[in-house]
């Protein structure tokens, strides 16, 4: 049950922190025996990234991480959400690892609780080793095999200093986006594939759930990370209901129907049917899929607004992944995206808090007395020093402002939210937008790799300390 709170605090055990990923952060892709993933190759491919830019370097906290984490400390934050670089432990996706891999990741942990954080892993963040994408991919079902062995690896390496861990972050973004649109890693465009590949992703975390418990404490937490969509129709012509209802399937419920209830939405095949048999569906995979979840993590930017549409606008569409030729949602071609109203950050998202609160209460519904994190929230805007070398950032400090009482209306409500993960700690690559759109609370020089922490990183500092919002004109 969630704890009592007053109307303007947060329960007192509400875990604070922040997140980021391997790829987005490490560089030193070729140290201590990594080798590419799919998001080396693909950054590196002309045409793919904005610039042609790429992880190489990155933000260079692989040599940085106890700089890193002494700035953690400062901010106050009580935990820290990181992932797993694949191909850093396992250099071609299987086999034994590699000790130097696992020892960045011992020492990261031993930091980080050497000054009071909370280590969370995340281990798949999209950087699949590049052979295993070179034997298939996520398209193949043993690739769920190869990931419940890299988990067993890591678990068993961290498992007795980590006790917050999430099988894989978006699995829809690696499906949809890497084999649907083409938008990110591996850069392939093909329907059939993008659901095959969401399938053995939710394979992957089932498998790799069970390989985690065989090798951890009983006391450590094992869960997911979905950006689940809030998914709005335009109005309630049945046409646009139905649209709706496609795309949540293919958001939502192609990975919470068999992860959560072990089993998925008839009408998810009814909407595919003529792309697929689902055939690569086999006896025992949804029990394998479905194990218990401790805990839930739910990634929330900005919701969709669809409606259906007609002969003459069928076809990809904008909807807020990128730009593509290919559309990422198999068997939805008509249905029509809309530009959300209000104000927007620099990803061109618009700022919706009440759709972070209607996805809590709806997995509130969805998978009862299941504790929840919010394990990814934040905004991007052009954020530069000034001529002192400070770095202001109102938008973002409002945005996290009104995020954060949705999620505090959400715990009134009834919710159980047992923490929140800004995105990001630092300014890092984002992914085919390269250096351009800066996410973190941390300002990054990428000249100096000087960290700044900006003025939301001082209100959301004061935020975890005190355990309430600070007001969005308060001066740092």
């Amino acid at each position: 049950m969630p704890e009592p709170m007053t109307p303007v605090s947060f329960p007192p055990a509400f875990l604070w922190g922040a997140a980021t990923s391997a790829y987005q952060i490490e560089g030193a892709v070729r140290e201590d025996g990594r080798t590419p993933s799919i998001w080396d190759t693909f950054s590196h491919t002309p045409g793919k990234t904005a610039g042609g830019e790429h992880g190489d370097i990155a933000v260079d906290h692989y040599h940085r991480y106890r700089d890193d984490v002494a700035l953690m400390a400062d901010l106050g934050l009580g935990a820290y959400r990181f992932s797993i670089s694949w191909s850093r432990v396992q250099p071609t996706g299987r086999g034994p690892a590699v000790q130097r891999g696992l020892d960045f990741y011992r020492r990261l942990v031993d930091e980080l609780l050497a000054k009071g954080i909370k280590p969370a892993v995340t281990l798949y963040h999209w950087d699949l080793p590049q052979e295993l994408e070179d034997a298939g991919g996520w398209p193949e079902r043993d690739t769920a095999h190869r990931f419940a062995e890299y988990a067993q690896i890591v678990g068993a390496a961290l498992g007795d200093r980590v006790e917050q861990w999430i099988t894989l972050n978006e699995p829809w973004c690696s499906a949809f986006l890497g084999y649907g649109s083409g938008v990110h890693a591996p850069g392939r465009t093909e329907p059939v594939a993008t659901l095959r590949a969401a399938h053995h992703l939710n394979l992957a975390h089932g498998l790799g759930a069970t390989a985690l418990r065989s090798v951890m404490p009983a006391r450590n937490s094992v869960a997911l990370s979905l950006n689940s969509s809030t998914v709005r129709p335009v109005s309630q012509d049945p046409a646009d209901l139905v649209a709706a209802r496609k795309i949540d399937d293919l958001a939502n419920g192609i990975f919470h129907g068999p992860i959560l209830h072990g089993a998925y939405p008839a009408t998810l095949f009814t909407a595919t049917e003529q792309l697929t048999d689902w055939s690569y569906v086999l006896d025992g995979d949804l029990a394998a899929i479905n194990q218990p979840l401790d805990a839930l993590g739910l990634n929330y930017y900005t919701p969709a607004l669809v409606s259906a549409s007609d002969a003459e606008q069928a076809g990809p569409r904008a909807d807020g992944h990128g730009a593509s030729a290919h559309s990422p949602w198999p068997g939805a071609d008509d249905v029509l995206f809309h530009q959300t109203p209000g104000d927007r950050t620099a990803m061109g998202w618009s700022i919706d808090p009440t759709g972070l609160h209607e996805l809590i209460m709806r997995y509130t519904r969805e998978a009862p007395g299941l504790p929840l994190y919010i394990t990814e929230n934040g905004a991007a805007y052009d954020d530069k020093p000034d001529s002192e070398g400070r770095v202001h950032d109102p938008e973002r400090i409002a945005y996290l402002h009104g995020h954060l009482a949705a999620v505090r209306r959400a715990i009134t409500d009834g919710a159980d939210v047992r923490g929140y993960y800004l995105w990001s700690l630092l300014d890092n690559f984002e992914w085919a937008y390269g250096y351009e759109k800066r996410f973190g609370a941390v300002y990054v020089d990428y000249a100096t790799l000087t960290r700044t922490p900006k003025s939301s990183a001082h209100w959301y500092a004061k935020a975890a300390r005190t355990g309430t919002l600070p007001e969005v004109d308060e001066v740092f």
